[in-house]
């Protein structure tokens, strides 16, 4: 699985942007997808996941009830749709794809097989 990562940018506090990240093969429903995100001297985190079919979703406690994820399992594509935005969700932007993720391991980058490339999201105050 090949996945691509688009629509970071730079955008003022406040303001809204959403994400998209494109996966290769037809094997998409099969995997759990996340997105984690790597500020500037700081580790990779985990900010949201989606369960296979898309009947469940996962946040962490700092964009719950700002970010929102989706996918569309017909387009091969997963979606995090940020509001509200920060300027401490200012970093790079990862989606994996997890083909054996269970219970809350979801929140553990090392769980996913595959990641996409990064996309920037800069946020200013």
């Amino acid at each position: 699985v090949q996945l691509q990562a688009s629509g970071g940018g730079l955008v003022q506090a406040g303001g809204s942007l959403r994400l998209s990240c494109a996966a290769s093969g037809r094997t998409f429903s099969s995997y759990v997808m996340g997105w984690f995100r790597q500020g500037l001297g700081n580790e990779r985190e985990f900010v949201a996941a989606i369960s296979r079919s898309g009947s469940s979703t996962y946040y962490s406690d700092s964009v719950k009830a700002r970010f929102t994820i989706s996918r569309d399992n017909a387009k091969n594509t997963v979606y995090l749709q940020m509001n509200s935005l920060k300027p401490e969700d200012t970093a790079v932007y990862y989606c994996g794809a997890g083909a054996r993720i269970i219970n809350s391991y979801y929140r553990i980058s090392s769980q996913y097989d595959y990641w996409g490339q990064g996309t920037l999201v800069t946020v200013s105050s």
